[in-house]
């Protein structure tokens, strides 16, 4: 029993598409809230989880809803397609609002002016606001007027140009200031942004669980968690990629924090479509998942008319149990994972002054490498040991990064990232394959909307949470915030029993022969 590598890759093509689109989305979506529209990192989280409310019903909607799709293409190709599609657009156009709200700020977005400087300070200089680290100061009292224009987003340190601290903690907190005054005076932009994004959103949700539930639909149940590393690792291919135009573009730099997105955004969509056209001119779904049910009932994997169409067997009660106890560590240790990937540009800008797309980038590259390994280590010792592992492994990461800051060795704060590219890829190379194991072929879209559900709730309340805590205690509770979740994940996943994976139907020698060593 051999995994086929070459169709895997050739199906992570939509999850390479996927993976593209949200590490622009994580990565852009906040800075573009805070920076151009003002928002506090609450009420940009409260925006962030507007989006992923919709999911939390679309999802395993058009999951179910393409298990019972019989069009000539494949139960989910036609979702794939016309989702990407249509998101694909819709990024494109989302550029072109944030170059208009840039415009309505224009007279304190340009960076390191005297006038835009000057112009802040004299509607600002009465006011309170906060660091990023969380301290309150009214900049009249903290800056004359000369002094305030006279700073710069970078200063020259031991020969080199480093960003100036009173840039990040003070101007930058002003012009946010400035920036959501002027956008409660016209909100058009704001609520026209929002609307947006709620589209982009269905538009994902129509293929998304689609997309992920494609890879159990071709595969063999004991394969599952190789394939589900292959195409991760396709997944993290697609954000590398992002994260590399990130670099291009300079998206981190605090002199491109009010930048115009529209070329970055437009080589995404481009990257989007292109992933689809590969996708649609070698991927046959009909004729791949006609061959794994006929191999599945060979091997006694299923009973004949068990992978069709429609719905499966029902749960046991203990099966039931595990069920909701991993659907509930997923819940937690998106809380946490999350957390980092929504806030970490933001967090990385004003606390560590680093370059985000670096370091995300050599998380990226930490999971691509352990990908396959995890998914051969998990087809031995088991899926479920495998993810606990990763679960210790991401509450230490997140647990060390806690004690870093802008003094702290890059290298350090790399290698943590590393570590936690490592541990999620060990958690997510068996959390899904778990999931759909507990159910028929016929219902592995819907359990695939389980599993994004669960996902997804987190989404929804973690950016909110985790953005009320940094306005009120500052940014630096991130990681601890974040490792106290995954630390819960831990203890809940213990009581998981079922969705391991199943032996192999051969015995003795014949096994032997098919294991894929």
């Amino acid at each position: 029993m051999k995994l086929n590598y070459k169709r895997t890759i050739l199906v992570g093509f939509a999850f390479f598409l996927i993976c593209a689109f949200w590490q622009a989305y994580d990565n852009t979506i906040p800075l573009i809230l805070t920076n151009k529209f003002g928002m506090s990192q609450a009420w940009s989280g409260v925006i962030m989880a507007l989006d992923n409310i919709l999911a939390l019903f679309l999802l395993p909607l058009f999951g179910a809803i393409s298990d019972r799709c019989t069009s000539r293409r494949g139960r989910r190709t036609p979702f794939i397609v016309i989702g990407t599609l249509i998101a694909a657009v819709l990024l494109i156009v989302l550029s072109f609002v944030d170059s208009a709200q840039l415009r309505h700020i224009r007279d304190v977005s340009t960076i390191d002016d005297p006038q835009a400087l000057e112009t802040i300070y004299e509607r600002e200089s009465g006011s309170t606001l906060i660091t990023p680290a969380g301290q309150k100061f009214v900049l009249g009292e903290k800056f004359t007027l000369e002094e305030f224009t006279a700073i710069r987003s970078q200063i020259t340190q031991d020969g080199e140009m480093v960003t100036n601290p009173d840039y990040t903690n003070y101007v930058v907190p002003a012009r946010q200031a400035c920036a959501w005054q002027a956008t409660a005076e016209s909100p058009t932009t704001l609520v026209f942004s929002i609307v947006l994004l709620l589209m982009i959103l269905v538009s994902m949700a129509v293929f998304r669980s689609p997309a992920v539930a494609l890879m159990p639909d071709v595969t063999l149940k004991p394969l599952r968690s190789k394939a589900n590393a292959v195409i991760n690792l396709m997944g993290s291919a697609g954000g590398i990629l992002v994260l590399i135009l990130g670099m291009v573009f300079a998206t981190s730099a605090v002199r491109n924090s009010l930048m115009s997105y529209t070329g970055y955004f437009g080589i995404i969509a481009a990257v989007m479509l292109a992933a689809l056209v590969v996708f649609m001119l070698t991927v046959r779904e009909p004729e791949w998942a006609a061959e794994m049910r006929e191999q599945s009932v060979a091997l006694g994997l299923e009973e004949s008319g068990e992978n069709g169409e429609g719905g499966g067997r029902r749960l046991s009660m203990d099966e039931i149990k595990s069920l909701v106890f991993i659907l509930l560590s997923i819940v937690l240790w998106f809380f946490g994972y999350n957390a980092v990937t929504s806030k970490y540009s933001v967090y990385a800008s004003n606390i560590l002054h680093k370059d985000y797309n670096l370091t995300l980038i050599i998380a990226q590259a930490a999971a691509i490498v352990a990908y396959l390994p995890v998914g051969f280590i998990a087809s031995k010792v088991g899926r479920k040991k495998t993810i606990l592992a990763g679960v210790l492994m991401l509450t230490a990461a997140f647990t060390v990064a806690s004690f870093l800051n802008a003094s702290s060795p890059t290298m350090l704060m790399n290698a943590m990232f590393a570590l936690a590219g490592i541990a999620w890829a060990t958690i997510n190379v068996n959390s899904f394959p778990m999931v759909v194991e507990m159910c028929s072929g016929g219902d592995v879209g819907k359990y695939t909307g389980f599993y994004y559900t669960a996902s997804m709730a987190a989404q929804v309340a973690t950016p909110m949470l985790s953005g009320l805590l940094m306005d009120k205690l500052g940014m630096h509770v991130l990681f601890p915030y974040a490792a106290a979740f995954t630390a819960l994940a831990f203890v809940t996943m213990l009581f998981v029993r079922h969705g391991d994976s199943r032996p192999e139907a051969k015995k003795g020698l014949d096994a032997l022969e098919d294991m894929d060593n």
